[in-house]
């Protein structure tokens, strides 16, 4: 099967960064289901959780009309922060669906 690894990235913060996240900060989902986060970094579990359940179907290429294609952006929940990230898909990876559960 051919999924996508992704990188989701901080777009943009319109208020006070309340958990030190800053533009351009990242991290990835690589192999299906490897998070990554650089060395010395770190990624709000908040603003994770809020994108987590998109992160599936960004790894599959949809429908071309699917809302989910065309849009790749996401709020954190914090309305304080006004924190939005932004899922790319970095490469395409061909793994074997028997390997996975």
């Amino acid at each position: 099967m051919e999924i996508f690894d992704l990188r989701v990235t901080v777009d943009s913060i319109g208020g006070r960064s309340v958990c030190g996240l800053k533009p351009g900060d990242y991290f990835e989902v690589t192999n299906s289901a490897e998070l990554r986060i650089p060395e010395g970094k770190h990624f709000c579990m908040y603003a994770i959780a809020s994108i987590l359940p998109l992160l599936p179907a960004k790894q599959r290429k949809m429908a071309s009309d699917d809302w989910l294609e065309q849009d790749s952006l996401v709020a954190c929940p914090d309305p304080e922060e006004k924190l939005i990230m932004k899922i790319d898909r970095i490469r395409s990876v061909k793994l074997n669906a028997e390997d996975l559960t």
